[in-house]
């Protein structure tokens, strides 16, 4: 590690394209070490050394971890209302049940996300500058926005309800996501004793379940439990 930073591939960016691709290699460390990891054990340290840079020379790229992970929080944002975007736009008429499922089935294939939505109110943004949290939520404001026009659309909800509604899915997805990697002793506990199960988590049911049932409570129509899933 040290011999690659003395080399010219680690030397500080001079250009306002080389600063951009150094950081896109820092983000891409940090997203790699995160999937393998998770959030919680991915220090500054690691993701340096995964680019071949001392710490204090990332630095110079974001300000602090949390910087880089709610980065990564946003483009999870991005990437997931244009994934149900897609997948509820190409509906002409759907239930609540199906807009349900939805929701759930692409918040749990994106478990990264799932934990950064965890992470961002707890951690990410609190040790940042206030422009880096303005960013953030300037982000998630829009792409709730353009989910928003799609749930509007098919379910004629009105717009505090789809705030709501996505508030929930993402909050919960972050929530259900902790809950369902406790790691392998905590699972090996749960799963040997018989009064802990109810403590092993499947994230993508229960979300569907829950946003079901909200969607069933603001009079949503159709918004009835799948037949053989259970309640």
């Amino acid at each position: 590690m040290m011999s690659g930073m003395t080399t010219p591939a680690f030397q500080r960016a001079r250009s306002a394209q080389a600063k951009q691709a150094r950081e896109e290699a820092i983000l891409d460390a940090a997203r790699t070490l995160g999937h393998q990891r998770g959030i919680r054990d991915v220090t500054l340290t690691d993701i340096a050394a995964a680019v071949g840079m001392h710490k204090s020379a990332l630095l110079r790229y974001f300000e602090t971890r949390e910087q880089i992970f709610l980065r990564l929080t946003a483009e999870g944002w991005r990437q997931w209302s244009a994934e149900l975007r897609g997948a509820l736009g190409g509906r002409a008429h759907a239930t609540a049940t199906e807009v349900a499922e939805t929701i759930a089935a692409t918040l749990a294939a994106r478990p990264m996300f799932c934990d950064l939505l965890a992470q961002a109110p707890m951690n990410l943004e609190r040790n940042v500058s206030i422009e880096s949290v303005r960013t953030f939520k300037l982000v998630t404001l829009e792409e709730i926005e353009l989910i928003g026009g799609e749930l509007r659309r098919l379910l004629g909800l009105t717009e505090p309800q789809t705030v709501d509604l996505v508030a929930t899915a993402t909050s919960l997805a972050g929530a259900l996501w902790q809950m369902a990697t406790p790691g392998p002793r905590l699972r090996e506990l749960y799963e040997t004793d018989p009064r802990l199960g109810h403590a092993i988590v499947e994230v993508e049911p229960r979300l569907r379940r829950v946003l079901t049932a909200f969607l069933a409570g603001v009079g949503t129509e159709s918004a009835t439990t799948p037949s053989g899933d259970p309640a």
